[in-house]
């Protein structure tokens, strides 16, 4: 099955095959270090996770790397609010990101480069923007001049009446109605306070767009496989970072772009003033699994827009639980008799997870295959028409799956302080204190832990 994915360049569906062998070189433009991330922001992350454990299940070997944005203009201003350093305000959202990101069961890419440990090769970058005719400085300023750069605009298809030549915009973000030339280091000035490097282009800062094409090329070449981010970066910046990586150097950027869509909440567009502005610990908090948020955010195709509702987050909940008993229970029969189709259904879920998945990641068949599996396996276990061999190879390709989804809660991992409990419990039966019994159940059930007795004895499962 050939694996094909929507390119926002051509606006066309192709055929996706590396550069380099089996290897792909992917980048995706990563968090400014500025707030708590929210959860439109992980809608984006949950694609580029579901994209990131595909391609390692197709087998390739995969070089991801993820920039954290920790200079631009909001972080400069509440370092001067709150007076502290740079590093000591990013610090603390760095880690928040990356617990987040673990919260969420997301992949590790393989490299994380910071902006401001990035700047010598953003200099570089610019001088050769400059040394070819492509940038210009004005009052310590260097700005990309687009009316220079005939290409300019091709990824949004731009049309060549709408650039704004002579315009300048310092600001790191803008509206797209301001086509215009665009700041690539900004000199200091004393809003900056402190915050500024002293380079051959003189003393300041570099701006947002040229931090991707310094870290993305350092990391993964001149021109490689896959950028990708949410549908806002399109323009200005991932059409600015074209500009500037191929106007240095001449060659192709990135081969592939995939862009995925909005997120809205309750059918609206998020916000703190509609009070439906939500960040991951939050959901947590208000007692919402980690899984659930995980699972809403990747059943939606990353092309389209995400409605997120609390009524999504509980049928998250509900499939999740059907998911995970499932294997549980799974492990735990010791098998039957075999009638063939039991190969059968494994081969079908392995088949049409990839059809789907090779098909642009087109996930709601991907789960339909999945859940359609539960539901096959769970007939023939409760026939006993699934032999031990078959329960294996189920388990196998369960777990395969799993490797992409990454929906199984480590349910079956040992805590002494569980295990104690539940031989309490059990003591307690035995000499008849059911009341004790009881109790032990509801406290355990209090902290999450579902207690399920069985004939090979009591096991216990979290709460989804």
């Amino acid at each position: 099955m050939a694996l094909k994915f929507y390119n926002t360049m051509s606006r066309e569906l192709e055929e996706f095959h590396p550069l380099d062998d089996n290897k792909v070189r992917m980048y995706t433009c990563g968090p400014t270090v500025y707030d708590f991330a929210h959860i439109g922001n992980f809608r984006a992350n949950i694609f580029i996770d579901l994209l990131h454990r595909y391609l390692e299940y197709k087998g390739y070997d995969l070089v991801h790397v993820m920039n954290l944005t920790d200079i631009d203009d909001k972080i400069i201003k509440a370092c001067r609010e709150r007076k502290i350093s740079l590093d000591e305000y990013t610090a603390q959202y760095k880690k928040a990101f990356f617990d987040d990101l673990d919260t969420l069961g997301i992949a590790r890419a393989t490299y994380y480069p910071e902006a401001t440990r990035h700047i010598d090769e953003m200099v570089v970058i610019i001088k050769k923007l400059v040394e070819k005719g492509l940038a210009y400085k004005v009052g310590g300023n260097y700005y990309f001049a687009i009316d220079k750069y005939p290409p300019y605009g091709k990824l949004n298809r731009i049309d060549k009446a709408e650039l704004k030549s002579g315009t300048r915009i310092a600001s790191d973000e803008y509206e797209k109605e301001s086509i215009s030339d665009f700041a690539l280091w900004k000199a200091w000035d004393e809003a900056d306070g402190d915050i500024y490097w002293d380079t051959e282009l003189g003393r300041g800062r570099p701006g947002w767009h040229i931090e991707c094409s310094a870290m993305s090329m350092k990391y993964l070449g001149e021109t490689f496989d896959i950028h990708t981010g949410g549908i806002d970066n399109k323009f200005p910046h991932h059409e600015n970072e074209i500009a500037q990586s191929e106007g240095a150097h001449g060659v192709e950027f990135s081969r592939f772009w995939l862009h995925n869509e909005h997120l809205i909440v309750e059918g609206r567009k998020m916000s703190k003033s509609l009070g439906n502005f939500f960040t991951i610990r939050e959901l947590v908090n208000k007692g919402y699994p980690a899984a659930a948020i995980r699972y809403v955010l990747i059943a939606t195709h990353y092309r389209q827009p995400l409605n997120f509702t609390m009524d999504g987050l509980d049928a998250a909940r509900n499939a999740l639980e059907r998911y995970n008993d499932f294997y549980i229970n799974l492990k735990d029969y010791p098998g039957g008799e075999a009638n063939g189709e039991g190969t059968k259904v494994i081969e079908k879920l392995l088949h049409g997870f990839e059809a789907a998945l090779d098909d642009d990641l087109n996930i709601s068949p991907a789960l339909g295959e999945v859940f359609d599996f539960i539901r096959d396996i769970n007939r023939l276990r409760s026939e006993n028409n699934l032999s031990a061999g078959e329960r294996d190879k189920a388990l196998a390709a369960f777990e395969k799956v799993n490797t992409v989804l990454n929906f199984l809660t480590k349910s079956d991992e040992t805590d002494e302080e569980i295990e104690s409990l539940i031989q309490k419990r059990t003591a307690a039966k035995r000499s008849k204190n059911f009341a004790e019994a009881d109790r032990i159940r509801e406290d355990l059930l209090a902290k999450g832990i579902i207690l399920e007795d069985t004939p090979q004895g009591t096991r216990w499962k979290r709460k989804i």
